[in-house]
């Protein structure tokens, strides 16, 4: 019988697990602690991550280091103008039965079948295309004419794109990119990284990664994360953070009003309440904390909200905005449920 999920047993695998994935990523991965971390959360949350950096810091060898440490099939698909879904989705042929002399179709699995999906560049195709993947992280089925093929589970989506190279890109529609759990920046490393970088990669040396987790025990960790505990006050101030990117709603801050187009969806919060449930897990908690919440707002929001044109010109980012509303929501509960603006907010 399996531990339950508050139990020191449940945390300590959970736990254990996240110290052992990132041990076995160090040997080949330098520093992106903060990118692992948010990966990690997303994976035994159910979820799929868009990265977003410039070329060569080391997204591809990120992902498919992770995808050895997790003893999962990997498959990397290079995002081409010409990509078209069957590429990527699979597709009928048509085959002669040798022995008994007919004919029958046989589908021949596309890189989709696989436990861990890089898409590589994914503004580079077009949308037709960017549907077809969106759709099976969304179902986790894909529909080749009357047929419906269920794909791997576990099933992990990282997208990334280039935000330095947009001639003869599609980007992705703010709808399309709320199919993502995360989006992650990945950014420059430090000095002292980049030194270490340098010194490891112009070597004979090459490191090893032990596969430390099977899909099986990951299965059982995203069952994990569901059933942690919440209490409503982590709920109510999850609900706060979202229901204030909504322009034109009651109580809706004046900056938000004046910096905003369009805010976040109810799949925002769903996503912020079950990051930070994993969060608090592999930090070896068995209760989620504000801090939880605070931590993963960014990645959840930045790319769930869109900022006016005007506010853009002015150097104003979705993070900052998302820091605005970090500082102006009370993290007390007294103090939040006893706030005239976001009492108006709760009974909106």
């Amino acid at each position: 019988m399996p531990p339950e999920p508050s139990s020191p047993a449940a945390i300590d695998r959970l736990h254990e697990a996240h110290e052992k994935i990132v041990s076995q990523l160090s040997r080949v991965i330098v520093g992106q602690q903060q990118v692992i971390d948010e990966l990690l959360i997303s994976l035994f949350s159910r979820g799929h991550c868009l990265l977003e950096g410039v070329p060569g810091l080391a997204k591809t060898l990120l992902i498919s280091t992770l995808a050895k440490s997790l003893d999962l099939s990997f498959s990397r698909i290079q995002f081409t103008p010409d990509l078209m879904p069957g590429d990527i989705v699979g597709t009928d042929v048509l085959e002669e039965d040798r022995s008994g002399g007919g004919r029958h179709l046989r589908f021949l699995e596309g890189p989709l079948f696989a436990n861990v999906v890089l898409a590589d560049e994914i503004n580079r195709t077009p949308p037709k295309t960017q549907s077809a993947l969106l759709e099976a992280m969304q179902e986790r089925k894909v529909s080749v004419g009357r047929t419906r093929h269920r794909l791997s589970d576990p099933f992990f989506v990282l997208a990334t794109q280039n935000p330095i190279e947009q001639e003869g890109t599609y980007p992705l529609p703010e709808a399309q990119q709320d199919r993502f759990m995360f989006k992650v920046f990945v950014r420059y490393p430090s000095f002292e990284e980049e030194f270490e970088i340098a010194r490891r990669t112009t070597g004979a040396a090459m490191a090893d990664v032990e596969p430390v987790l099977t899909a099986a025990e990951i299965i059982a960790l995203q069952e994990t994360v569901r059933e942690v505990p919440l209490s409503d006050h982590i709920a109510r101030y999850a609900l706060a953070l979202v229901r204030q990117t909504r322009v034109g709603e009651q109580g809706v801050p004046d900056f938000v009003s004046d910096q905003l187009t369009w805010g976040a969806g109810p799949r925002a919060v769903q996503f912020l309440i079950l990051g930070s449930k994993a969060r608090a897990l592999l930090e070896g908690r068995s209760h989620v904390t504000i801090e939880d919440v605070q931590a993963l707002a960014a990645p959840v929001l930045r790319h769930r909200i869109v900022v006016g044109f005007a506010a853009e010109s002015e150097g104003v980012t979705a993070d900052s905005i998302i820091e605005q509303l970090i500082e102006s929501t009370p993290a007390r509960e007294d103090e939040l449920t006893r706030d005239p603006r976001f009492q108006t907010i709760f009974a909106s």
